[in-house]
């Protein structure tokens, strides 16, 4: 077999269709856009435009609201932690920070820090530095022999000047 000689199974690759090329090909004409109108030309399209009248996203009152600087948290569960422990990416008897946790590839990215929940089983002595815990984590760690300090967030006053 050589380079020249290679070739795909019949039927592999199917020709796109002309459109707009004449009645006979039965996509001609129109060229499957209907009718008249703004639909059939191009570049104009309203999505939700309700012929006049006040389309449902405008008809639905507004509600909630977003946090401009809201803080974005990494979730871990405790048997992420101790697979990487077993695994020998983490070392039980050094404190677990958010950095230990991106190093030991748990996490991707340290983002606003780490937030720790109670899924799972610990089975290792560990401390914890954090930015969050759940109840249920921290005494899943406490019974384990373990300690987690929940970090105080950064002040505002701090950061602007």
């Amino acid at each position: 077999m050589k380079l020249h000689e290679i070739s795909d199974n019949p039927g592999a690759r199917k020709k796109r269709t002309r459109i707009g090329r004449g009645i006979g090909s039965g996509v001609g004409k129109t060229g499957g856009r209907g009718g008249k109108g703004q639909t059939a030309r191009s570049g104009v399209r309203i999505k939700g435009f309700e012929g006049g009248q006040m389309p449902l996203h405008r008809r639905l009152p507004k509600r909630g609201f977003n946090k401009p600087f809201a803080k974005v948290y990494n979730e871990v569960n405790l048997d992420r932690v101790q697979a990487a422990i077993d695994a020998g990416k983490l070392d039980a008897a050094a404190t677990v920070t958010v950095e230990s946790l991106v190093k030991a590839g748990v996490l991707r990215r340290a983002k606003d820090g780490v937030r720790l929940l109670g899924g799972g089983e610990l089975k290792a002595k560990v401390t914890f530095e954090v930015q969050g815990a759940s109840k249920a984590a921290i005494a899943a760690v406490e019974k384990a022999g373990g300690a987690v300090t929940v970090l105080a967030p950064k002040a505002e006053a701090e950061t602007a000047a």
